[in-house]
């Protein structure tokens, strides 16, 4: 389907049905970096069945909507990052080691035991999947290499700056089979960046630019402060982001809703594409289609139409799936709105 401007997207994840995963045990703790087999309520023989069913309906919802970039919802994923990084050679995740969350409380990781390497593809079924069950243009997320490198404890590199590389390398493998599988455009979600800008300036974006090389088509980087429902108080600017410029993803995905984000930074990531957060996840009503126009004109005080790509400011996961999907009507609507006062 041909892309309007102000093409809307999601972040990646849309709520898992209740008959999928048991909710009250993906709330009662932070995002699993090991496996959390507990949260489905399908046996393992029905699951895959099950996370296809599951994903139909995230399609169908975001089509419903009039989304223009889809993804597939992340219904096979306990968390962003878990099902990647548990997937890959060189990690012990029977004997988890402990590191501190960007909250601050210890959390049970992937021990690196030996090289980082990509076993075999993880996700590009989900992408066959997304593709055979939808026209629309369609994006897959994996978790960026800095990210994956602060989620795991280190016994064999002993440098992070060489973890990272190594993640890098094995995200750029996946991210090709990815693409040669159908996605249209692929997105490193990197939120310990901001949660870690010191360690984030020194050796981030040369990885980001290993895991991203040589990857044709629109690429993104997703850049947040956490999950809503854990991060109520965020701070109105970003901790590392003009860096970003200078790293070779077109786009860059930000939050700005919630936050009420100085939308002056824009001018800080010229000449990206910038996919702006223009829906606050932590707000349990549905934004009107005026007010998602308005946080969409106001960014066109600091980038052009040209540069804008409205969705939600983080992944929708934790939410109710009714109010998710309210929310990405309004989405639509509010962008459909901001064209027509566009010509």
């Amino acid at each position: 389907m041909p892309e309007p401007l102000i093409p809307t997207t999601v972040v990646g994840s849309y709520p898992q049905p209740d008959w999928l995963i048991d909710r009250e045990a993906l709330r009662g703790q932070a995002p699993p970096r090991v496996r959390l087999e507990k949260v489905w309520r399908v046996p393992r023989e029905f699951l895959e069945a099950a996370q296809d069913d599951a994903t139909a309906l995230a399609i169908r919802d975001m089509e419903r909507a009039g989304i223009d970039i889809l993804s597939d919802g992340e219904m096979r994923r306990e968390s962003y990052s878990n099902r990647f990084a548990t997937a890959l050679e060189g990690v012990d995740i029977d004997n988890p080691g402990q590191v501190r969350t960007r909250t601050g409380r210890l959390q049970p990781v992937p021990r690196v035991v030996g090289p980082i390497r990509r076993r075999h593809a993880v996700e590009v079924r989900d992408v066959q999947f997304l593709r055979a069950n939808t026209d629309h243009r369609i994006k897959i997320t994996l978790p960026g290499p800095f990210t994956l490198s602060q989620q795991a404890f280190d016994e064999h590199y002993k440098d992070e700056a060489a973890l990272a590389m190594a993640y890098a390398e094995a995200v750029n493998a996946e991210a090709k089979d990815l693409k040669r599988a159908g996605a249209d455009v692929i997105q490193l979600d990197e939120p310990y960046m901001q949660a870690m800008p010191e360690k984030a300036r020194l050796y981030a974006v040369k990885a980001i630019n290993r895991a991203l090389e040589g990857i044709p088509g629109p690429t993104v980087v997703h850049l947040c402060f956490g999950y809503a429902y854990i991060v109520e108080g965020k701070p109105s600017g970003y901790s590392f982001l003009p860096e970003l410029a200078d790293c070779i993803a077109q786009q860059i995905s930000i939050e700005a809703a919630q936050p009420k984000l100085d939308l002056g930074v824009l001018r800080d990531l010229a000449p990206k594409t910038v996919m702006l957060g223009v829906l606050d996840l932590n707000d349990p009503n549905v934004e009107s289609a005026e007010t998602v126009a308005q946080r969409i004109r106001s960014a066109l005080d600091f980038a052009p139409a040209e540069r804008i790509v409205p969705a939600p400011d983080c992944g929708m996961k934790y939410l109710p799936r009714a109010t998710a999907f309210g929310k990405l009507n309004a989405l639509a609507a509010g962008a459909a709105m901001v064209r027509n006062d566009l010509g």
